[in-house]
């Protein structure tokens, strides 16, 4: 492919990440991706993981969790900021003294607000185990107090916006029961189906995009970790009570999906055939396949990535430990026409 892969030492925000660069002298072929640039953005927790990202006001705002390990009853859900994607700065850190909080995911609102997501595994559990959180921002610097969200001990993963409502699927913490939920911008959600029937056991993460246009029609690519050890792709047309499912030709954690501007779906999952590993790779919504298009530096403790496209290119966060310990990375990805 002509590429020519060089390193090169740079200091980002105090830390001391490599960055992977790649030539781009080459055209691509329309469904060939190729990475312009890799590079870790954070490691100042024990354990940096499960990340998301959003451009909010002309900045770019990574979030994860930081805590003492991949399980750890210290979770704090970090918010890092940057006006380019190369120097980053810490925005906020929230933490709870009851709680480990898990799984940041964030949003930009219809009304022009951030809405940080994620979920606090309770240290005291004689009530209940989990309870979904949201957060508001106007400037990602000072968020509003935790909003329950959802039902106690059902995980509300990451949640999407279509107009002026939310969605997202939940899954029981107890139970592994699948349910979806609608939400607005207040933070109120209710549940629009009490229980989703997938084949299989143990439905559990989740990513849903929307087509373009009215009544668009919503597709899901959901991770189940029971028999048949495979993905489900999803899809449900308005008002989405409705969904049928098919199996994936393989297995997959951490999803998330992003719809380029040609219409194209492009999945993030983490795949385990030839190690584990944190992957791009193309979602063929009819043959409800997964064909990987490129492996991101990336191995061992990896995945959840956020998706932005911006100025023409994908924009991935991810975490990996294949440098040592689990850490955030940023990588910048040229996608073929």
């Amino acid at each position: 492919m002509g590429e020519c892969l060089m390193l090169r030492s740079m200091i980002l925000s105090a830390l001391l990440p490599a960055v992977i660069c790649l030539s781009t002298s080459t055209a691509l072929a329309a469904d060939e991706l190729r990475l312009i640039s890799a590079a870790r953005i954070w490691d100042q927790g024990a354990h940096n993981a499960f990340t998301d990202l959003v451009r909010f006001q002309d900045r770019w705002f990574c979030v994860f969790r930081e805590g003492s390990g991949h399980v750890s009853p210290d979770g704090s859900l970090r918010v890092i900021s940057s006006q380019d994607g190369t120097h980053w700065v810490s925005a906020a850190l929230i933490s709870s003294p009851d709680s480990d909080l898990r799984d940041a995911k964030i949003t930009m609102t219809p009304d022009g607000r951030l809405m940080l997501a994620g979920a606090e595994a309770m240290h005291d559990q004689r009530e209940y185990k989990h309870q979904s959180l949201v957060w508001f921002s106007s400037n990602g610097t000072d968020w509003s107090e935790a909003v329950d969200v959802g039902d106690r001990d059902n995980w509300l993963w990451r949640i999407t916006w279509q107009g002026e409502q939310a969605y997202g699927f939940g899954y029981g913490t107890k139970q592994g029961q699948l349910s979806f939920f609608g939400g607005n911008v207040s933070g109120e959600f209710r549940k629009l189906i009490d229980h989703v029937d997938v084949v299989g056991t143990y439905p559990n993460e989740s990513s849903i995009i929307f087509a373009a246009g009215d009544n668009p029609t919503a597709v899901c690519l959901l991770r189940q970790d029971g028999d048949p050890k495979r993905g489900f792709l999803g899809r449900a047309a308005p008002p989405y009570t409705s969904w049928s499912w098919q199996p994936l030709n393989c297995r997959i954690g951490g999803p998330h999906l992003i719809r380029i501007p040609d219409g194209r779906i492009i999945a993030a999952v983490r795949l385990y055939d030839g190690g584990a590993r944190t992957a791009l790779c193309w979602l063929d919504e009819e043959q409800a396949t997964l064909s990987e298009a490129l492996r991101l530096p990336s191995g061992g403790d990896t995945s959840y990535a956020g998706l932005v496209w911006h100025d023409d290119q994908l924009w991935v966060s991810y975490y990996s430990s294949h440098e040592g310990k689990a850490s955030i990375y940023l990588a910048r990805v040229e996608i073929g026409r």
